[in-house]
């Protein structure tokens, strides 16, 4: 059994939304340019940068993506999003805006959506009449031994 921390969690999102930010764009089907390709001679392109592209993302990563998607089920919409928008990096005072909350209020959330993908895929069920400080505190330092 892996043993997943909230850091690791945290780390896998970031990771998703990289991948997804990489994946070409979806277009629909039969769609084509008319335009024909436009030849830069070197006049054009002398003192201009080559841009450089990332590399797509490796099968490996496209499933660990997936994969990290099939965690936010878990949750439920509001914190589901919530996570996602914190995953693509998005900053605070939009999330705290569009959510309505405070900031300590998201950041509360945002904890608790990962303690409870960590309780998840650690094997164990988050309960359901504890507090969110409650299931925090345990994905943190993990379970009990008796």
């Amino acid at each position: 059994m892996n043993d997943w921390t909230m850091t690791r969690v945290q780390d896998r999102l970031e990771l998703a939304a990289g991948v997804f930010r990489q994946m070409p764009d979806v277009k629909p089907q039969g769609y084509f340019n008319a335009w024909p390709d436009y030849l830069h001679s070197f006049a054009d392109q002398v003192g201009q940068e080559p841009k450089m592209r990332q590399p797509r993302p490796s099968p490996r990563m496209i499933s660990q993506a997936d994969e990290a998607m099939l965690w936010l089920h878990w949750l439920e919409a509001e914190d589901a999003k919530l996570l996602w928008l914190r995953a693509n990096g998005k900053p605070w005072k939009p999330i705290c805006w569009q959510f309505g909350l405070s900031r300590t209020a998201a950041t509360r959330r945002w904890h608790y959506g990962l303690a409870v993908i960590v309780w998840r895929l650690n094997g164990r069920k988050p309960p359901l009449r504890r507090s969110m400080d409650f299931v925090i505190k345990r994905a943190r330092t993990g379970p009990r031994v008796r």
